[in-house]
């Protein structure tokens, strides 16, 4: 990461307040007990195969899917040992979970599991839920790489079935018709369906279960910039490894954009969606999108 003289100036000594400041919030809305349904799930399989392990630096690493956990899962991989360097990692390696050296955490034993839990260096990234979703919509179901045709051939055809208001529509998915998905509060019987691929969409609180499990740091994809060598910093790995250089304008949240691709979409379907997602606005501090819902 270059310094900049802005790294000096307030950023450092701001940097742990803020931090304190969002686990002091996520704790609250924990314990609100109006938010329960929202904010709570069970440390099950499918969350601990979502948190990945460095035993030789005791850090554990939960995956937020479109949020930039591809550096991050690099730079674990290079502390963990498997290359020398973020650079030297191809492509095609950085997810396969049998070469790359990242074990998760689902593959150790209840006591070694409960043991990590406890006295690892724990933190995942979060962006605005509903940004998020626009980059899953784009990233699974319109420029698909050709090495993921599953979404394309079995997800959307699932969803347009079930989902889509008009019937002779031969488009492929719109995102209409997955936030039509998304915010039906029996979208279970897909999910099912669907497996670990709904992980692009699921709640961050389904993916990480912050109110269970004790993270030391929640980094927000907006505020990477500043929060990246915080991370790099209170893990005590800065001196091994810095975060890749972030392209500019890459994390700046926009509101244009989102209001673009809600456009078209009802009211009622927007408050569904929201009604789900409710917990991760609340839980790390974004704002309610009340441009969208009023």
């Amino acid at each position: 990461i270059k310094p900049t003289g802005k790294a000096f100036s307030g950023n450092l000594i701001r940097q742990p307040l803020v931090h304190m400041e969002r686990l002091e919030l996520l704790r609250n809305v924990c314990r609100d007990t109006a938010l329960r349904n929202l904010s709570h799930t069970a440390v099950s399989k499918f969350v601990l195969d979502r948190i990945f392990v460095c035993d030789k630096h005791k850090i554990l690493f939960c995956q937020t899917p479109k949020v930039g956990n591809t550096q991050w899962k690099k730079v674990l991989i290079v502390l963990n040992g498997a290359f020398s360097s973020i650079e030297e990692i191809p492509e095609n390696i950085v997810h396969d979970h049998e070469k790359n050296g990242l074990p998760r955490l689902s593959s150790f034993s209840d006591s070694e599991i409960k043991k990590r839990l406890n006295l690892y260096f724990k933190f995942f990234i979060v962006r605005d839920p509903f940004e998020r979703l626009i980059s899953a919509f784009k990233d699974k179901f319109v420029h698909n790489p050709r090495f993921e045709p599953w979404y394309r051939h079995e997800i959307a055809p699932g969803i347009i079935r079930k989902y889509r208001k008009n019937r002779t529509e031969t488009k492929g998915l719109q995102f209409e018709d997955f936030v039509r998905y998304l915010g039906d509060p029996n979208h279970r019987w897909l999910d099912v369906q669907f497996g670990d691929h709904i992980i692009h969409w699921v709640t961050y609180v389904e993916l990480c279960a912050p109110c269970e499990i004790t993270y030391s740091v929640i980094g927000h994809h907006e505020t990477l910039e500043d929060d990246a060598p915080y991370i790099l910093k209170a893990a005590g790995i800065d001196h091994l490894v810095s975060y890749p250089t972030i392209p500019p304008g890459i994390t700046v949240y926009n509101k244009t954009k989102v209001e673009r691709y809600f456009s078209g979409i009802s009211k009622r379907d927007i408050r569904r969606l929201y009604a789900r997602f409710e917990g991760d606005f609340k839980l790390f501090g974004y704002r309610e999108p009340n441009f969208l819902l009023n």
